[in-house]
C-alpha cells in the first residue's frame, strides 16, 4: 500500500516512472547502494525524529550521520527519533520505506545540506524493496521540504 501511495503522490509531479523496484531487500543504505549500483552517499536516506511530540523526516546522503549538537542547536531539542514500530502510524511508512512522498499531513521534511554534493540521488519510495531516481531539484519539488538544515557530522580526514 505504502508504495501505491507513493508512486500516486510522485505521479502529480511526473516522477511515478522514475520509481525503481526489486526483488532484494534496499531496506539500508548498504543494500539500496549496492542494488542502484551507486556510491552509499548517492542514497537519500529519509530518518524520522520527534520534535515537540510531533514527527519530522530529515533526508541526508546515506553515509551520515546526525550530529546531535548541531541537531539540537537547529531544532532545540535532543535528536529522538520517532520508534520503529511507531513510524507507519506517525509517517505513512515502514521502516526501510520511509519517504517524503505520501505522507501523513502535518509531517514536516527538511533536506539536510549533504544531499547537495550531488545531482541525482535515489530515496526510498514506500517500502523495503524500492527507490526513486530524482534529481536535487526533483526532490526539492516532489518532497514539499521546509528548508535545508546542516544537522549532519562532517567526514572525519
Amino acid at each position: 500500500m505504502s508504495l501505491v501511495k507513493a508512486k500516486e503522490y510522485l505521479k502529480k509531479f511526473g516522477l511515478d516512472k522514475n520509481v525503481i523496484e526489486f526483488s532484494e531487500s534496499t531496506a539500508t543504505v548498504r543494500e539500496a547502494a549496492e542494488a542502484l549500483n551507486c556510491e552509499d552517499a548517492q542514497i537519500a536516506k529519509t530518518m524520522a525524529f520527534l520534535v515537540d511530540d510531533s514527527p519530522i523526516l530529515i533526508i541526508a546522503s546515506g553515509d551520515k550521520k546526525i550530529d546531535n549538537s548541531k541537531f539540537k542547536q537547529t531544532f532545540h531539542t535532543k535528536a529522538k527519533m520517532v520508534p520503529f514500530d511507531e513510524l507507519e502510524t506517525l509517517i505513512g511508512h515502514a521502516a526501510g520505506g520511509v519517504c517524503p512522498f505520501g505522507i501523513h499531513d502535518g509531517v514536516k521534511v527538511y533536506l539536510d545540506v549533504s544531499l547537495k554534493e550531488f545531482d541525482t540521488v535515489y530515496p526510498a519510495c514506500g517500502t523495503s524493496n524500492s527507490a526513486v531516481k530524482l534529481t536535487l531539484e526533483e526532490l526539492e519539488k516532489a518532497s514539499d521540504y521546509l528548508e535545508y538544515v546542516d544537522v549532519c557530522k562532517k567526514p572525519e580526514n
